[in-house]
Order: structure tokens, then sequence, then C-alpha cells
């Protein structure tokens, strides 16, 4: 009896305590599905029937005429932005109100992640930010050109090789495969001044290493719901992203290549120097006059907290931590990038053979030399990018934690009552929902360059087209992302022929094995070799 009572005590406080979490929103006439208790709004993605992409469009989609909307993540509220204005003062405005992201991870179990630019917070935030931005611009990302066209050839050549020795004189290909390959080539050399060809030497511990660090399993998944909505018991039980060998390989990566290259004083133009001259105050920002060259519409503006000059030391776990970073961004986000890139290009043999020629005028005007002026100049390249970011944006969504509280005013126009985020709260700038808007893009879901057109891109609304974040906290490698999916895209579509094959998932659907936005059942396409 004394055990049925405290159960029926025990089930009654609980049921009280859920009322009361799951009334933030609706006490305030803030419009949100119905939340499952314990689950919120999460239960449909845990168990894989929803991924979070769609779930945030559908929630998205269903109140057309709210300002802002409430999601919860299992116990936690979160605002989900809708309106332009309002996400307009949020991203710049008053942006020292919401200027940190989300805590992950405890740095002091996981600095490689907890020290990194995307997870530090205030003043360390602008310090880092002001100290890597020099890194970032475009004089700096056009002396990395060389590296990438160098991992290109090597990718060029194996697939000429496979297609050769194929009965069919084609292959078919999972192209996130290939792209995440090629991306793991790309940053070996451009940050960690390494030469590896995932192409030839598929296992190597270099892409061993980047597929665990930065795939998003369903047990991974589990974990990172579990560092976001419950922090503290993350802490109590020690959990981290990464594990203990991967930790030591990038450690001993980081540490071990700026050992060697003091010691015989190498200098190559990559990120570990990059870093190098960071640690000692040497990297500087471009000279006044000095103008950073457009690297494509996508690209984002650095703000004035990134333009600051910055006396800080910083700690070998600091250095380690960014170029953990550098790595996760350039193997996941950007191959994900090109592999949909590919996809698009498959399925539209138009815009295809259309962008294949503005390759093949360039290379013969150009003598075959690929730089980073002829890359920039390439109009419907840029074109082309620019819309497969909008269709399949990396970032789904971009959050931003509320530092002191914050009057997001009425959530609609017949409410009667303010909404206040709290300090500690979170909102959301629901990006692949805004991106596939009609009241923005008109045919949302059509693959359409031309939107990006000289004449149509000024029509497209300011803070609508966000592949790269918003304000100061956007992407600080943009130039860097953009450069490498262009010059991916040139190297290939100049020797390869792209279509679907019968594994190629049409119309695109999403898997919901990952947090990562994959096509269910794979990338498969087609790869012939172009008659030259």
């Amino acid at each position: 009896m004394l055990l049925l009572l405290w159960s029926v005590v025990f089930l009654v406080a609980l049921a009280l305590y859920l009322r009361q979490v799951y009334s933030r929103f609706s006490a305030y006439g803030v419009k949100t599905f119905e939340p499952v208790p314990l689950f919120g709004n999460m239960l449909r993605i845990t168990t894989r029937l929803e991924h979070f992409a769609e779930q945030v469009e559908k929630l998205y989609n269903a109140f057309p005429e709210e300002r802002f909307v409430g999601r919860f993540e299992f116990l936690n509220p979160m605002v989900v932005v809708r309106d332009i204005e309002l996400i307009k003062m949020i991203a710049v405005k008053d942006f020292e109100y919401f200027l940190d992201h989300r805590s992950f991870v405890d740095e002091k179990y996981d600095p490689f992640f907890g020290r990194n630019l995307f997870s530090l917070k205030g003043q360390e935030w602008k310090d880092m930010r002001s100290t890597l931005s020099p890194a970032f611009t475009s004089s700096k990302i056009r002396l990395m050109v060389p590296f990438m066209e160098e991992v290109g050839e090597l990718m060029i050549k194996s697939l000429k090789e496979k297609a050769r020795s194929s009965k069919n004189g084609y292959i078919d290909i999972d192209c996130k495969d290939l792209t995440t390959r090629y991306a793991n080539d790309v940053i070996a050399s451009c940050a960690f001044g390494l030469k590896v060809d995932s192409h030839s030497d598929q296992n190597n511990m270099f892409y061993q290493m980047g597929k665990v660090a930065s795939t998003f399993n369903y047990k991974q998944l589990l974990k990172f719901f579990a560092l976001t909505s419950w922090p503290n018991i993350s802490k109590v039980l020690k959990i981290s992203l990464f594990t203990e060998s991967t930790k030591k390989f990038f450690w001993d990566l980081v540490m071990n290549t700026m050992s060697d290259r003091e010691t015989k004083n190498i200098v190559r133009p990559d990120m570990i120097h990059l870093l190098m001259e960071a640690k000692k105050g040497q990297l500087t920002h471009e000279k006044k006059g000095v103008v950073d060259t457009d690297a494509g519409f996508a690209t984002v503006e650095e703000s004035s907290v990134g333009k600051e000059k910055i006396d800080r030391v910083w700690s070998d776990i600091d250095l380690v931590a960014q170029a953990v970073l550098f790595f996760i961004a350039g193997f996941e986000t950007i191959s994900s990038a090109m592999s949909f890139a590919l996809h698009e290009l498959a399925v539209h043999p138009d815009i295809q053979e259309k962008l294949y020629q503005e390759i093949k005028e360039n290379e013969t005007k150009c003598g075959g030399k690929l730089d980073y002026n002829a890359i920039q100049n390439m109009t419907y390249l840029d074109m082309v990018v620019s819309e497969v970011l909008r269709i399949w944006p990396p970032a789904i969504a971009l959050d931003r934690l509320c530092t002191k509280d914050y009057n997001l005013g009425k959530p609609n126009k017949d409410s009667t009552q303010d909404y206040v985020v709290r300090k500690g709260e979170s909102l959301m700038i629901p990006v692949w929902a805004i991106h596939r808007d009609p009241n923005f893009y008109p045919e949302p879901e059509k693959f359409d360059p031309e939107r990006f057109s000289e004449e149509n891109k000024l029509l497209i609304k300011p803070f609508t087209y966000a592949p790269f974040g918003l304000g100061p906290r956007n992407c600080i490698g943009s130039r860097f992302a953009l450069c490498e999916v262009k010059v991916m895209i040139y190297q290939l579509l100049l020797h390869m022929e792209l279509s679907p094959c019968e594994r190629t998932c049409i119309p695109a659907k999403l898997s919901t094995e990952t947090f990562n936005i994959r096509i269910k059942g794979g990338h498969w396409l087609r790869f012939k070799q172009r008659q030259q």
C-alpha cells in the first residue's frame, strides 16, 4: 500500500510538473504542436519517423499568420521565429541578446568541441572570431586553390580508371561517398598540409577519423539530444561527442605538425600555418583599402566583431579545437552541399549542359589554368551553387541562446500579451523552411538557378537567404566552402557526364537514419567520361 501511495504521489507530481512545463507557450497564445509527455515534439524524430528538417518545415507552414511559434525539445521550450523583420532584429540589431549558441558539451570533458569557435561564448567568442577572421579572406583562400585542384585531379583520375575498366563504359556511384572523400582530402591538404588520396587508399586513418567525428548516426543523435536537453546530467555522466582515440588523433596531428614546421622552418599557406600565426599574434587583417573579392551571392560578410584587433594569447587546446572544427565543417557540411549539387545537375540535364558549356568556355579562355579569379568570374556556376544552397541548406536551422530577457512582442495580431524569452532559453531561425517558403521563392521545390541571375537576385528579400547564417555569428568559412564546392563541380563536369541511374531517388527524400541531410537510399548517380 505504501509503495502504491508513493507511486500515485509521484505520478501526480510528474503530471503537474509536465503541465506547467508544457503550458509555457499556450499561456501566451503562442501556437505549437501538441507535445507528447517527456518527449515534447521530439517523438517522431527520435523514433526515426521524421527528419528534423521536415518537422521544422511542417511547424513553420502550419501557422502562416504567426510571427513566431513554439516547439519543445523534450522538456525545453524553443521559439521558432517566422517573421523576417524579427529575425533581422535578433540576428543583427539586438545581437547582444542572442550572442551565443546553446551548450552541447562541457568544455572540461570535451575541450576539442567546447573550446571551438562554434561553442565559445561571450567575449571569448568575440576574441576568437577576431583572431581567426583574417584567415578566411579571399586573399588567403586564393592560395589554397592549387591544393584543391590537386585533390580534384586525383579524384578524376580514379573515376576515369573505374569507368574505363567497367563493362558498360560508365559507373554508378554513391556521390556522398565520393564528395566526402574529396572534402576529406581537401581539408587534409588545406588545413593540415597532408597529402591524402582517399580514392585509392579508401581506409586511410584521416578519412576514418573524419567519419567518426562528423557523422551523426542514430546512436550519436541520441547522445546529441542528451547533451543539448540535459546538460547537467551529461556533465555528471561525462558524455563526450568524441572518443578518446579521436581526440588523441587530432591532438597528435596538430601538435606534431606545428612542432615539425617550427623545427624545420616550413611555411605552407594552409590552416595550420594560419593557426601558428594566430598563436604568435601575427595573423592580421587586410590593410585598409584592400577590397576582399566577393566570392559569390551566398558569401557572408564579416561584421565589426571580427575586425577588432585582439592581443589575446591562445592555448594549444584552443588551437587544436579550431583545427578540429575546420575539419568537421569541411568533412561533412561541404561534402553535403557537393553531393546535393551533383544530384540536381544529374536530374536536370539542361542545367548541367549549360554549366558544362560555361566551364568549357572558361577552360579555353584560361588555357586550362584553374585559379581563384577564374572560378569567381563564372556567373552561371555561382547561380547553380546558390540555388543548391537554397534548396538544400547544410544548416537546417540557426540556434541562438538568449543571454538576457528579450521581449519578442505579440505572436500574432490577435494576441493580447507580449512573449518574453527568458535568459537561458533558446530560439531557432528555420532556414530550411524559409528557403522553401513560396512567399519568398515561387515554386520552392523546383531547382531553378535563374532565381540568382543578375536581375533576379536583386528581388530576393534580405534575410530570407541564409545558407551560411546571419549576423555577426555567421559562418566564418563561407568563402572557403564556396570555393571548394565550385572547384569540385568545375573539375568533375569538365571530365564526367552525370545522369540518374536505377538507384537514384527521384524525387529526393531525406533519410531519417541520421541528423545530417542525406537522400534516402543514398546519393546514387551514373558517371560517364566525356569525349574530349
